[in-house]
């Protein structure tokens, strides 16, 4: 599935893809460009990282694919729905139903426990939850022992692990991962990485997760890079000095 590829963004092993999407922040002389006409997929049960420098317009493909924002034309495909022609109704319900979430600062609500947070979702959408799969969501992450703390009696490592169990839960198409070690020391976020690739490699979870880490983006199958906008490279299964020395090459002015 390589980037620029219409066919491949669009194929049945695709979980997400992006085509010809274009996004334009204001208008006239001030307006800017922070997709330009990107086409990429990305494969199911798989993980991915996007990268670029800042203002390559990575955060902003991501929420496009998400249904956060709004692209200005093109098509932002979850499986088989265009969520640039869905109301903010459906996108509500794509959004709880078939997403999950993962950001830099764990978006926990405070006054409630750890596992009322992780019910969250599935309360919302009138789901029960699945047994079996919340038995073992809790246990590979290691928080069975948490779930009765709110978020404040909890350390930072442990907030992402209940925030990546909330995201988890639902047994979503695509887990959407915003920075999700930023806000953690090494070896937490280390952990929460691995979390992410256990799911991918053991459950068949699709992730996509937007870094500026080359160390956080090892742990992926695949590192796209975006640039003004633009698909930059793909790089099959790097490691840290292949990851950072595209970086560095893309930050060369040419």
């Amino acid at each position: 599935m390589q980037h620029g590829d219409p066919a491949g963004a669009q194929s049945p092993t695709t979980a997400v893809a992006a085509v010809d999407l274009v996004k334009v922040y204001g208008t006239g002389a001030t307006a800017v460009r922070a997709l330009d006409g990107v086409t990429v997929g990305f494969g199911r049960a798989a993980f991915t990282a996007i990268m670029g420098p800042s203002g390559s317009g990575k955060s902003t493909l991501m929420h496009c694919l998400a249904g956060l924002d709004t692209a200005t034309s093109g098509q932002a495909l979850l499986g088989g729905t265009d969520l640039t022609r869905q109301p903010d109704r459906v996108l509500t319900r794509v959004r709880r139903e078939r997403i999950g979430f993962v950001f830099q600062s764990f978006n926990l609500l405070p006054q409630l426990t750890a596992e009322q947070n992780i019910r969250l979702p599935l309360d919302l959408a009138g789901r029960a939850p699945d047994p079996a799969l919340s038995a073992r969501v809790v246990e590979v992450l290691g928080i069975g022992d948490r779930l009765r703390h709110r978020p404040s009696e909890l350390s930072g490592g442990q907030q992402q692990r209940i925030a990546l169990a909330r995201a988890l839960v639902t047994a979503p198409e695509v887990v959407f991962a915003d920075e999700p070690t930023g806000n953690l020391d090494s070896h937490s976020g280390a952990e929460v990485l691995s979390f992410l690739r256990t799911s991918v490699r053991e459950w068949g979870q699709t992730v996509v997760m937007v870094t500026h880490d080359p160390a956080a983006a090892a742990y992926a199958d695949r590192v796209v890079l975006l640039a003004d906008g633009r698909i930059a490279g793909d790089l099959d299964r790097p490691d840290r000095a292949t990851i950072s020395g595209a970086l560095h090459d893309l930050a060369v002015p040419r």
